[in-house]
């Protein structure tokens, strides 16, 4: 009987090694149609998840308390599941070079608890090649087991959107990989029971790796495009924002907007296939002239909120500055590789020691990233400058008025960096106003 069809009887389980914003939804999708077994180190985020409660805010509660995902942080529970995957972060270091200890970490976990006949694969973002190079040779060592005989490996790139509760698992169409005709088969199956926009079978595992890691790179480069785009239109006067509705009304213009670039995928997957390039003796030049002009915009605001505080004769250093927002993207908690640290590390280069609300954000998770402690929204006043930085739901309502509670004395200086309130009756109002 092949392992596809022990799943679907109950014969055999699913483990999903990583349960992140990433990894839970996949082992919660998973579990409604067969036995889950969801692996992470973190005992504490399984304490969470047994006791029902999302911290990831992707499911939500509700969902949390009635899955059937057998949670532990015991790795030898492992050993029960045939199908794994893996769904691990893969970061980069200061230097922008790949990361790949969690990954090898998850190999080395998974190795120690593999057994024959057993189909693993990856979906963490790599460069083409780390599947094959570098996550087999260590299960092959820590299981003893040889790949291809012993067990098989395919690469399917996760494509979940944190914080998105459009686009899911479900009506995401995924791309499948395996070692063979049969793994591939076998892993095409596998995921067509949760997956119903169906999956695209691709020839290699290093194609499916570099699919995934264009599609990053391609949104990089063009939100850098918007970026400079806006850099060049604030010097001219003109409202970037204007600009593009207006271009938007061809229908082949393409729909992206400036912004902080962060997370732990646009602003990192790009330096995946630089460095595989520069390995190979090639030098990327588009690519990476996206990733530095990104990678400023944390600095870029801070310099036009001092900008705007000279204007309205404002006091630099030492200004009162709040910063509404703090995770790398609108409605979701996390708060990895957010770019609106940069804005605050610039801002103490000038003297001035922002407040940082963010009703939404990980606060645990950022003062352990960051040390940095946030503030209730209803305790903000008397404000010389105030940064709307993240486009969250729970901003939208904000008003002339309401806006106007946060200010002290003087001129209003308010950057809106998504350009989610109103422009012209913030400017009617006289608040001196600032956006991308």
């Amino acid at each position: 009987m092949s392992l596809y069809t022990d799943l679907v009887n109950k014969k055999a389980k699913l483990s999903l090694v990583g349960l992140g914003y990433v990894g839970m939804p996949i082992a919660v999708a998973f579990a409604k149609k067969i036995k889950v077994v969801g692996f992470d180190l973190n005992k504490a985020k399984i304490d969470l998840y047994k006791s029902g409660v999302d911290p990831t805010n992707e499911v939500g509660n509700d969902v949390i308390k009635k899955t059937k995902v057998e949670f532990t942080a015991d790795e030898t529970k492992l050993k029960e599941a045939s199908f794994h995957i893996v769904a691990v972060p893969t970061p980069v270091y200061d230097d922008h070079t790949p990361d790949l200890t969690p990954v090898e970490g998850a190999s080395r976990i998974l190795g120690r608890n593999l057994k024959k006949g057993s189909v693993v694969v990856f979906e963490s973002t790599v460069y083409p090649g780390v599947t094959e190079d570098v996550c087999v040779p260590i299960l092959e060592k820590e299981s003893g087991l040889k790949c291809g005989k012993d067990f098989k490996i395919g690469y399917s790139p996760e494509r979940i959107n944190p914080g998105d509760k459009l686009h899911r698992l479900e009506n995401i169409k995924k791309i499948v990989s395996g070692m063979d005709a049969e793994t591939l088969d076998t892993v095409a199956k596998v995921y067509e029971l949760v997956v119903e926009a169906g999956v695209h079978r691709a020839p290699a595992i290093k194609v499916a790796e570099a699919a995934k890691v264009i599609e990053n790179s391609q949104r990089d480069i063009n939100i850098a495009f918007m970026n400079e785009l806006s850099i060049i239109f604030n010097r001219m006067g003109i409202d970037t924002k204007s600009v593009l509705e207006a271009a938007g009304t061809k229908w082949n213009f393409l729909n992206f907007r400036p912004g902080l670039v962060g997370g732990h995928c646009i602003g990192v997957d790009p330096y995946y296939l630089t460095y595989k390039a520069e390995m190979l003796g090639y030098h990327s030049q588009i690519i990476l002239a996206g990733r530095r002009i990104n990678d400023d915009m944390g600095k870029y605001v801070a310099e036009n909120c001092v900008k705007s505080l000279i204007k309205a004769q404002k006091f630099v250093k030492n200004a009162k500055v709040a910063i509404l927002g703090f995770t790398f993207k609108e409605n979701c908690p996390d708060t990895r590789n957010s770019k609106v640290f940069d804005i605050v590390k610039e801002l103490r280069e000038y003297g001035i020691e922002p407040v940082i609300a963010d009703p939404t954000a990980d606060a645990a998770e950022a003062k352990r990233l960051y040390g940095v402690d946030f503030v209730d929204i209803g305790s903000i006043k008397n404000m010389d400058a105030v940064i709307l930085a993240v486009a969250h739901t729970a901003f939208e309502s904000f008003t002339v008025k309401s806006m106007g509670k946060l200010f002290g004395k003087g001129k209003k200086v308010l950057l809106d960096i998504k350009g989610l309130l109103n422009r012209e009756e913030f400017e009617k109002a006289d608040y001196l106003y600032w956006r991308f």
